[in-house]
């Protein structure tokens, strides 16, 4: 059969159809594609923002960077772009990739990204520096920036302040306190209020200008507007509330805020990421500033026991080693101390306050020769820290001239001094030659109103004082000029620190002045020479053991001996108690002198010491002392009876290198079977060191 070759109407209409559907589906299939894509990129955008407006940065720039991979020309991922980089402190590439937007960054914009670029260079420079022996060239480029923004004519007024706020951070964080403390002075005087991180910067600038009460209202307020926590490159403002608070007197409150951040802290925190955790060293921060407030405040067990726990958890942290070191040396132990800094320097050969302890300690063991050395390195890597200006000016003061002054004045019933007595010494030395040697010029006179009549004893001269590692020693000739002994004293003598626990000194002269002034009367004197072993466990606990022989012009020979132990009985913050005991006795080869001298004595007193400071600002300070004892005394052939002594004085310092002290005290006791009393006022001078 053939078949139609007419096509049907029907079959027709259905290929039309079919055409018109292909159509359809051609157009409206990438318009759906295209639908399904741009929601797919408002949705990475929205999630790119909501992370951005929750301070999770990294993870907002993972969405952002999805988005420019698929859409490398979107306008906005570009800006977020660029914005995120600039807050996670990749500002020089976000200003890279701001000078391609299309179209351009506005003018606010260009200020504010150079504005953002100064801020992440501050945080820059507050990291290790490029050379460690010039710490601050970054941190002044950060300043120079950070004026020539603020300083812009055209910058618009947020952003000037902004700017302004951000010159005061970078003036701080540079060492540069006093151009800090004024930019803070006229913004406060202007009535501004300062966001926190700028009060915490005004705040530390304040501390280093010793205004530490006003230090503490700004570490106040901007903890109350910023509690933390803190990134990783801020420092933890509590810490310079601490020192506010104990720089100005508020020592319970210091500690309460500093054992509060310890116990706040953790020891370890996990990493994501890591398989174990680190240690925290914001926890070792708040823990080694418990420690150094205590040393502070004299008490320096508590500080050792806490500083020696930290170095056995992290036996490599050259700071730790480095207080470690200033808090031996605080308890007597200078040799102790020179290791521990030279651990701390063999760790870290950067660490500035490892070089000041070393320098400290050599100083307490009279080893002059590195002091130089050892500040001028210390100076290099940390020039405007106000520590190492403390302690380069403490060596001025102590290789300078050195001035002492001491008298008394007594009143009382004593055979050996009469009714009224009196001694003065002055002493002049020279600055330090060739790091060994002081000329020194001194001058004593002593008076006495005996029964018998008035007598004065009266030397002035010269000697020589000489300093070796350890070892102090000194000769010096001093004539007489009084008419009762005419004799020209010869005296020499030295201190020998033989290890941090044990030392020896002793003390010799021809005509000594220890003689009695009753015997002066009668043109009597005495070789006398003295010798006193010590042992010190720290400033805890000490034990002293002295023998002395005086040998009269008139044959007689006196041996005495005097044994001491003194504890620590309480220490609270810048307080001391000890106690103790105190035993002698001498002999005497003659009994029928003009002069006390008994065949035998011997006696013994328990003793108190209180020693509290009253008030201090800085290097100015009042410091109160109570030594009391009470005991027995028994002279062969008399009864015995009780002594007692008790005396009250104070340390006034003005300021450094100089104080002036008082005291006055009471002593009564048996002499010959009639009991004596004394009352006497004792003053002294010191300027230097």
């Amino acid at each position: 059969m053939r078949l139609n070759s007419t096509t049907h109407p029907r079959d027709a209409r259905v290929s039309r159809a079919r055409l018109c559907l292909a159509l359809v589906l051609a157009i409206q299939g990438p318009l759906a594609l295209a639908a399904d894509n741009a929601v797919e990129r408002d949705a990475l955008m929205a999630r790119a923002r909501h992370e951005h407006d929750a301070g999770h940065r990294v993870d907002a720039l993972a969405h952002c960077q999805a988005v420019l991979e698929r859409w490398p020309g979107d306008r906005e991922a570009q800006a977020l772009n660029v914005t995120l980089l600039t807050e996670l402190g990749a500002s020089t590439r976000a200003g890279e990739l701001a000078a391609t937007l299309q179209p351009g960054p506005t003018v606010a914009e260009k200020h504010r990204l150079g504005a953002d670029h100064v801020a992440q260079e501050i945080r820059w420079a507050d990291g290790e520096p490029a050379d460690p022996f010039h710490p601050y060239v970054e941190a002044d480029q950060a300043v120079d920036d950070a004026r020539h923004i603020a300083d812009d004519p055209l910058l618009p007024a947020d952003l000037r302040q902004r700017a302004g706020f951000d010159l005061l951070v970078a003036l701080s964080r540079a060492g540069r306190a006093d151009e800090a403390t004024a930019r803070y002075d006229a913004l406060h005087t202007q009535g501004v209020a300062l966001p926190a991180y700028v009060e915490r910067a005004a705040a530390d600038a304040l501390l280093a200008k010793r205004r530490p009460a006003e230090a503490a209202k700004l570490y106040e307020d901007s903890i109350a507007q910023d509690p933390g926590p803190y990134d990783a490159n801020e420092g933890e403002p509590r810490i310079g509330l601490m020192y506010a608070y104990l720089e100005s007197g508020r020592t319970r409150k210091a500690f309460q805020t500093v054992d509060a951040l310890s116990a706040k802290e953790t020891p370890w925190i996990r990493v994501p990421g890591a398989p174990l955790p680190i240690e925290n060293p914001r926890k070792l921060d708040a823990d080694l500033n418990a420690a150094a407030v205590r040393d502070y405040v004299d008490m320096h067990a508590d500080a050792y026991a806490r500083l020696d726990a930290l170095g056995r958890e992290a036996p490599a942290n050259a700071q730790l080693r480095s207080e470690l070191g200033m808090t031996e040396l605080a308890r007597g132990w200078p040799r102790r101390a020179l290791q521990d800094v030279a651990i701390a320097l063999t760790l870290d050969p950067r660490e500035a306050g490892a070089y000041i302890g070393k320098a400290n300690a050599s100083r307490v063991l009279n080893d002059y020769a590195t002091v130089d050395e050892d500040l001028a390195v210390a100076r290099s890597l940390a020039a405007r820290n106000t520590r190492v200006d403390r302690a380069q000016e403490s060596w001025d003061r102590e290789r300078g001239w050195q001035f002492d002054i001491e008298t008394e004045r007594g009143k009382g019933s004593s055979p050996d001094f009469g009714d009224r007595d009196g001694t003065t010494q002055a002493t002049i030395a020279s600055p330090l030659i060739d790091d060994h040697w002081r000329v020194l010029a001194l001058g004593r006179y002593s008076t006495a109103d005996l029964p018998e009549g008035d007598v004065r004893r009266s030397r002035a001269g010269i000697g020589i004082r000489g300093y070796a590692l350890g070892l102090e020693a000194y000769v010096q000739a001093l004539p007489s000029t009084d008419r009762y002994v005419g004799k020209t004293a010869i005296e020499a003598g030295f201190n020998w620190s033989l290890t941090d626990r044990w030392a020896w000194a002793a003390d010799y002269s021809t005509a000594g002045d220890d003689t009695p002034l009753r015997a002066q009367f009668y043109g009597i004197s005495a070789k006398t020479l003295d010798t006193t072993v010590t042992w010190r466990a720290s400033e805890l606990t000490q034990a002293r053991i002295g023998l002395s022989q005086d040998r009269f012009s008139d044959g007689n020979r006196r041996n005495g001996w005097l044994a001491s132990l003194v504890q620590r009985l309480h220490t609270a913050p810048n307080l001391a108690l000890d106690g103790g005991i105190e035993i002698g006795g001498s002999t005497n080869t003659l009994d029928d002198r003009p002069y006390f001298n008994p065949r035998r004595d011997r006696s013994y007193a328990l003793t108190g010491r209180l020693e509290n400071l009253l008030g201090q600002f800085y290097e100015r300070s009042v410091t109160q002392r109570i030594d009391v004892a009470a005991g027995q005394y028994a002279e062969r052939g008399f009864a015995t009876g009780w002594m007692a002594s008790v005396r009250y004085g104070q340390i006034i310092q003005t300021g450094p290198g100089f104080h002036v002290g008082w005291g006055i005290g009471w002593h009564n006791q048996p002499y010959d079977g009639r009991r004596e009393h004394r009352v006497v006022l004792d003053l002294t001078l010191h300027w230097g060191e």
